[in-house]
């Protein structure tokens, strides 16, 4: 039986989390990017697993008194199966713990991009602003959503 685990994203993970990211992004980060984030502390970084292979991730940061979702991705083919939220929850649930502090979560969306938003509308995320022209590759407004982690839904 196919089994879904979360778990921290590790060095070692950065090649596979680089594919993922280009199989998804028409702007990915870089791998000097993805290496900055498994080094820093205030960086939570998760990946999901299927059968050994890294399936998705997901990459949230504080930045003094923000916290911001930078990047999250699910390979095409495990897309729809929940993977999303379980990185998501996952990640959300280490911040409720171990980052008393954080009362607010940010991250910025493609408008076209129906499937997260509907993801994060399901945690509880609400749109609080726009960004035109925010993403290039296609250029793209980018819709601002915002949660208050004390109202996180899952």
């Amino acid at each position: 039986m196919e089994e879904i685990t979360v778990r921290n994203m590790y060095r070692v993970d950065l090649p596979a989390v680089l594919e993922i990211a280009e199989q998804s992004f028409s702007t990915p980060w870089s791998l000097r990017s993805f290496e900055y984030e498994v080094g820093n502390r205030d960086a939570v970084l998760k990946v999901a697993e299927l059968n050994g292979t890294l399936i998705g991730y997901v990459c949230i940061r504080s930045f003094l008194d923000i916290t911001h979702v930078m990047d999250i991705a699910v390979i095409p083919g495990q897309r729809g199966r929940g993977v999303g939220s379980m990185l998501l929850n996952d990640a959300l649930l280490e911040i409720k713990e171990t980052r008393t502090d954080t009362q607010h979560i940010t991250l910025e969306v493609r408008k076209s991009n129906i499937a997260a938003i509907t993801l994060y509308k399901k945690f509880g995320f609400r749109e609080t602003g726009r960004r035109k022209d925010y993403y290039s590759g296609p250029k793209e407004d980018g819709i601002i959503m915002g949660l208050d982690i004390d109202k996180q839904i899952l």
